[in-house]
């Protein structure tokens, strides 16, 4: 999971889950502003019309009990008083007709009872209407129970959710009861005043209606009164009506001598003393009432406030927690956006430090100087970005690390390119003195005539010549270039000759070729480098004797030379490798690749990269390897003259010999003769001496001549003849053609030759013997040019054709 992905999980779950507390806390209250606000309209519903029919109950039981005991005047009032009681039953069934989903269930229940038993308020009624005295309790039992089904009603509709209003509500349902428990002690008394006493049940329901009065007021309703409320229940106390009520109730309740039957008589006083509760009644119900619809107003007021209240919070909550979550996903999403926006910013200037890391090492490993503060990049911050915090720390921890890593890689570089030119610096200095070395052979060579140290000396200029190529590897492996050059293009033929001189063993390779053409000045070396090693490596990993043959034709695009072996051959993954190496050559690390047997294929690789050679590795039909070289068309030359004409005109025809070639001597070096050349018959005139621009393997007693096959041409035309050939007898050096410019001197001028008799014609020797013939042919030349110094002047050289060692820089 990427950075960016846990900032948006970081940023997306806190803001779901305040959405969802948002949500729960915004339902929640909206639950509790709809139950609160269903309970009061439920109270404004229910309460308000069971208050009358409770204060209308209230007044018929008393008024029925009068009937019952026969008081005048008693049904005329009854009847007035069911009209009333009818309307307020009639209203509060239209506004209690609740359901289950408006109300819990304790309403419900209340409502359910209080309804069905005001539906029996008829059969009550005529019971009243056709009864007698007999049916005092049965009535008064009947408004006693509905009166306090109504009362439960009260009850339960005071018990809200909102403690405050419950608190509110308690005391005013107090209030019921205790006016309840007056009403039932004028009930009582409107039975017992026909006959003038109670019985002892309707004395004790008395007692107990008087005494609940004073509990309920002292201990459930006076404390949580209000100041108002409090006042005013004080004044009720306090009035002559409620002392009368007081007084009548103590006389009633003295103990006096029972009646017969257990019966308490009444306390006398006639038509005054009923009289009296009456008036004291009629004053005090009133005023209970007045304090009952007081406090029942500040209850609903309050529930109301409460309602109100609690929608405002509501609304507050909801807004105010709707545009808190609002605003912290607004700053957590911009400031995840910030942060994913800068962590994006640095990972691309970190990849873009990636990518132009390696770029800027790579132009170090081909050379190139850099400044570490411009190839740098360092991370910048944002111009509107002044956070310093921990990512603008990482960005300077990158810009650190990649000035350093550059420094290290300029001072490996540095120190790289200095091992290099301490390399190529003690290479020159030792292809010095290999070159004071050849210049030390030739110098034997042309001093000794003895085939024996002859035959050895040729082993030691071959060996000198495969070292000075070894030396050459490691300049061109240390960056450097080969340094031997050529001013005049120069013959295949020559080249590749020079390249099988190179090799240890020479005598195994056979080359092929088709015409004549000539390379370009600038890559002869080269070439014959990239032949020489691609041919060691030829030899090396196939099996004596089987040959190696190296063909050369020109195709469209160039010349193409081929080297094919017949020796175990590569696998498809080692020859998509070199291959690669030969398109992409890698910088060469001296130390990393010491022992690296393929040395010579990076050198390979190196020369083909720098002068556009097209080199290519496949599979022999011999089961070998076959390397093709293309060699492009800007380096080689046509239309050279391969056969130059000596300036004296054309020689006697005289039949060539080939010159015998040493098992182990041969010499890459450009300052020797070709070895392919011929020595003329014994009595011709001496031909000219003319140096070849590049050398092939010398000759040595006892070695047949090198396999060499020039399609078009017989071998003896490869050789020069008598008339065209320019070389001296045997293979000569240019002297300090192997030295640097630095170290060569101008030499002495060659003395003339002194003029002599003819030699006379020369025999061809058998192949057994031709070392012999070729030792014998050089001293009878010698003798015959030192004794014919009075003899006609030789001809004057025809100015070579092919680059001479002089022309080589």
């Amino acid at each position: 999971m990427s950075l960016g992905t846990a900032l948006l999980i970081l940023a997306f779950v806190p803001g779901v889950a305040l959405v969802a507390l948002w949500g729960v806390t915004s339902g929640q209250t909206f639950l509790d502003f709809q139950r609160q606000a269903g309970q009061g309209l439920l109270a404004e519903k229910a309460g308000q019309p069971s208050n009358l029919v409770y204060f209308n109950l209230q007044e018929e039981r008393r008024l029925s009990a009068e009937v019952l005991a026969g008081r005048a005047g008693a049904p005329d009032a009854l009847a007035g008083q069911r009209v009333k009681t009818d309307k307020a039953v009639e209203r509060f069934r239209e506004l209690s007709d609740v359901t289950e989903d408006e109300a819990p269930d304790e309403v419900l229940n209340a409502v359910a009872g209080a309804r069905d038993a005001i539906g029996r308020l008829p059969v009550q009624r005529s019971l009243v209407d056709g009864g007698d005295d007999d049916q005092q309790q049965a009535v008064y039992d009947y408004y006693t129970d509905l009166i306090a089904v109504d009362l439960e009603l009260f009850a339960a509709l005071s018990r809200v959710d909102n403690g405050r209003i419950t608190t509110l509500s308690q005391p005013l349902v107090d209030l019921f009861w205790i006016k309840e428990m007056t009403s039932r002690a004028d009930a009582l008394l409107a039975r017992g005043r026909h006959d003038g006493e109670l019985s002892p049940a309707e004395v004790r329901a008395f007692r107990e209606a008087s005494s609940a009065q004073t509990f309920l007021a002292t201990t459930h309703v006076v404390p949580l009164l209000p100041a108002e409320e409090r006042a005013m229940w004080t004044a009720i106390v306090e009035s002559p009506a409620w002392k009368t009520k007081t007084e009548i109730e103590t006389e009633v309740l003295r103990p006096a001598p029972p009646a017969p039957g257990g019966a308490v008589i009444l306390p006398t006083g006639g038509a005054a003393g009923e009289e009296r509760w009456r008036d004291a009644m009629d004053t005090l119900t009133p005023r209970l009432e007045a304090l009952l619809q007081h406090r029942t107003a500040l209850v609903v007021e309050e529930g109301k406030a409460s309602v109100l209240s609690l929608l405002t919070r509501m609304a507050l909550t909801t807004v105010i927690g709707l545009l808190a979550v609002i605003a912290v996903i607004w700053t957590t999403w911009r400031l995840t956006r910030t942060l994913r926006l800068r962590i994006g910013r640095l990972q691309e200037q970190a990849e873009a430090l990636e990518k132009a890391l390696p770029e800027v090492v790579e132009r170090l490993g081909k050379g190139e100087r850099i400044d570490v503060e411009t190839e740098a990049r360092a991370i910048r911050q944002d111009e509107g970005d002044r956070a310093s915090d921990e990512l603008t720390r990482l960005g300077e921890a990158l810009n650190l690390a990649r000035t350093s890593a550059l420094q290290a890689a300029v001072r490996q570089a540095d120190q790289h390119r200095g091992f290099e030119r301490l390399l190529q610096r003690i290479a020159r200095r030792t292809q010095q003195l290999i070159g004071q070395q050849l210049k030390k052979l030739d110098e034997l060579e042309r001093r000794h005539e003895d085939p024996e140290i002859l035959d050895g000396l040729f082993d030691l200029d071959h060996l000198t010549a495969r070292l000075r190529r070894y030396e050459e590897n490691l300049v061109i492996l240390a960056g450097g270039a080969p340094h031997r050059r050529w001013r005049k293009p120069v013959p295949l033929l020559d080249v590749m000759r020079s390249a099988q001189g190179e090799v240890q063993d020479y005598r195994r390779v056979v080359i092929d070729l088709d015409d004549s053409p000539w390379i370009a000045a600038r890559a002869v070396g080269p070439v014959a480098h990239v032949l020489a090693e691609l041919t060691e490596n030829a030899l090396v990993f196939s099996r004596p004797p089987s040959p190696v043959e190296i063909r050369a034709s020109q195709v469209g695009h160039g010349l193409a030379i081929e080297i094919e072996d017949r020796g175990l051959g590569m696998e498809a993954e080692q020859l998509a490798e070199v291959n690669d190496l030969m398109i992409h050559p890698p910088r060469m690390d001296l130390l990393a690749h010491a022992e690296d047997i393929r040395l010579g294929l990076h050198v390979v690789a190196q020369l083909a990269q720098q002068y556009g050679l097209r080199i290519e590795f496949r599979t022999s039909a011999y089961g070998g390897t076959r390397v093709v070289v293309l060699v492009p068309q800007d380096l080689v030359v046509e239309g050279l003259d391969t056969e130059p004409q000596s300036k004296a005109g054309p020689a006697p025809a005289v039949a060539p010999v080939p010159v015998p070639v040493s098992a182990s001597s041969a010499s890459s070096a450009p300052d020797a003769v070709s070895a392919a050349a011929t020595l003329p018959a014994a009595g011709s005139a001496p031909a000219p001496v003319s140096p070849r621009p590049l050398p092939a393997p010398r000759a040595a007693a006892g070695d047949g001549a090198l396999p060499t096959r020039v399609r078009g041409r017989a071998l003896a035309d490869t050789a020069a003849s008598p008339a065209q050939d320019t070389e001296s007898p045997l293979p000569r050096r240019v002297r300090q053609a192997s030295l640097v410019e630095e170290l060569r001197v101008a030499p002495a001028p060659a003395p003339a030759p002194a003029a002599g008799p003819a030699p006379g014609p020369t025999t061809s020797a058998p192949a057994q013997r031709r070392a012999g013939a070729t030792i014998g042919a050089f001293q009878r030349r010698s003798r015959a040019a030192r004794t014919t110094a009075e003899g006609p002047a030789a001809p004057e050289p025809t100015a070579p054709t092919h680059p001479t060692g002089e022309d080589r820089s």
